[in-house]
């Protein structure tokens, strides 16, 4: 399995795939471990590196993690077969926006896919969590990006740092969730229902 995890490292580098920091999936999988975390919706499996390692947290932990790039959702699948954990990961090929998950229900959902589409997706998502369950979204700092607006060059990466912005607002004026901010790696919140938080 290492192998195949530091392939998978080459790999994303090799084809510019951005995939989770090392910092930051250590966090979620030291919670998943804590927290006695059983069921994860991921929303962006890329090439499946998080999702495999969130499912080596524990060996009881169940993984559902959507995908709607057709070439990376395969190369997730294969990813993820070769690590024997094709009981624990289920790869979904949808738009996060359009797949319907009736009838589930999880204790951690993981944003981690297009920025632009952060708040529809927490929006929709939180529908799905489990009393006490926790919803934890990547990239908030994006590389460093989001409080040094001055190095923003690019009309693509300036909309790309507003929409973080709005996002974290809109979080921080959520007044359904409480939401904690961690400088790790590429900046983490976790934000949990105000009505489980005593």
């Amino acid at each position: 399995m290492k192998e195949t995890i530091l392939e998978m490292e080459r790999y994303a580098e090799e084809n510019n795939i951005p995939i989770i920091e090392v910092d930051s999936i250590k966090f979620i999988m030291k919670y998943i471990k804590i927290n006695n975390v059983k069921s994860v919706l991921e929303i962006g499996t890329a090439i499946g590196y998080s999702a495999i390692l969130m499912a080596n947290a524990t060996s009881t932990v169940e993984i559902t993690t959507v995908e709607k790039d057709e070439k990376r959702y395969r190369e997730a699948v294969k990813n993820v077969n070769k690590c024997g954990l094709d009981r624990r990961i289920e790869c979904v090929y949808n738009d996060a926006l359009e797949v319907n998950l009736a009838g589930h229900s999880y204790d951690l959902i993981f944003i981690d896919a297009a920025k632009g589409g952060y708040i529809k997706y927490f929006e929709k998502f939180c529908n799905y969590l489990n009393p006490g369950g926790v919803i934890i979204t990547d990239n908030l700092k994006f590389h460093g990006l989001v409080s040094n607006k001055n190095l923003v060059k690019s009309k693509n990466l300036k909309g790309i740092v507003d929409k973080i912005e709005k996002y974290v607002e809109f979080l921080n004026q959520n007044e359904d969730f409480i939401t904690k901010y961690y400088d790790i790696g590429d900046g983490l919140s976790v934000s949990f229902r105000r009505a489980n938080v005593k």
